[in-house]
């Protein structure tokens, strides 16, 4: 019928796939079937999800002890604890939080499910990341944060379903728009660490109609290129610590580290929009 929502159950969705990948419930038999053939191509996947979500969860944290309230989740998926408003509400219980996602189904789990403090406010746009613009003039996002105040802003694992110009496009958009003070964190798959493994990732999303397109470091770099790059710069993202600042490990955790790159294939940055524009 006309009107109703395309949800998508005729084909995997990235979402649902990464949301089977965290040990979440809410896929469809196609989701499932493309996140079992991931997991065959590259058994480490699941160890990726979960160190991607371990990172967003500790950019969110070190930006609200930083005195950030407020922040704009990009792709943000179906909700799995802990969700960013979660983690910011608890240093600040008056946070603001806006999610985004194309998905009506992540929409419809978190509208009922991402509601936040009394004291602060969550709010879900459903909008395609290829149209920034609509984001930060979407009603709910001004009802919700103040775009003239620093915001915390997430990318997580999703630019590397953006071909090379449309993803850089989208970043320089958003960067137009946010204010200064404001940071800018992402995770972005590679293939740097695992050629092979990650080569049969990128088919199997490709078999599914779901485009996937490795960077490099250098590549992943143009992002956050002339923003105050926070340490330990891009790394993986695994190895970007809880306080962003870069700490010498141990002997023994070095090791377990650099065991963890290629398993992990995931760089992750945080940039800070300047106070005066480069």
């Amino acid at each position: 019928m006309d009107g109703l929502p395309d949800l998508g159950l005729n084909r995997a969705h990235t979402a649902r796939v990464y949301n089977y990948f965290l040990g979440g419930k809410d896929q469809y038999d196609l989701d499932k079937y493309a996140a079992e053939q991931v997991i065959a191509a590259f058994p480490h996947v699941r160890t990726a999800a979960r160190n991607n979500r371990a990172f967003l969860v500790r950019y969110a944290r070190y930006l609200a002890l930083s005195g950030v309230d407020q922040f704009l989740d990009l792709g943000c998926g179906i909700p799995h604890e802990p969700n960013l408003h979660q983690t910011v509400q608890e240093v600040n219980p008056g946070a603001r939080v806006v999610y985004v996602d194309n998905d009506p189904i992540v929409g419809a789990h978190a509208r009922a499910l991402l509601v936040g403090t009394p004291q602060g406010r969550t709010a879900f746009i459903e909008a395609d990341l290829t149209d920034p613009d609509s984001i930060l003039t979407a009603p709910a996002l001004a009802d919700t944060l103040d775009l003239t105040r620093p915001v915390g802003v997430s990318l997580g694992a999703v630019l590397h379903f953006f071909g090379d110009e449309r993803a850089y496009e989208i970043v320089a958009a958003l960067r137009r728009r946010l204010p200064p003070g404001s940071y800018l964190g992402l995770s972005h798959a590679t293939g740097d660490f695992d050629e092979a493994g990650t080569a049969a990732v990128v088919k199997v999303y490709r078999d599914h109609g779901i485009e996937v397109h490795l960077r490099t470091r250098d590549e992943v770099a143009p992002f956050v290129t002339g923003l105050e790059l926070l340490n330990p710069g891009i790394v993986p993202a695994h190895r970007w610590p809880d306080n962003g600042e870069e700490q010498p490990p141990g002997e023994g955790v070095a090791s377990l580290a650099a065991h963890l790159d290629a398993q992990v294939s995931l760089y992750a940055g945080v940039g800070r929009i300047p106070q005066v524009h480069r």
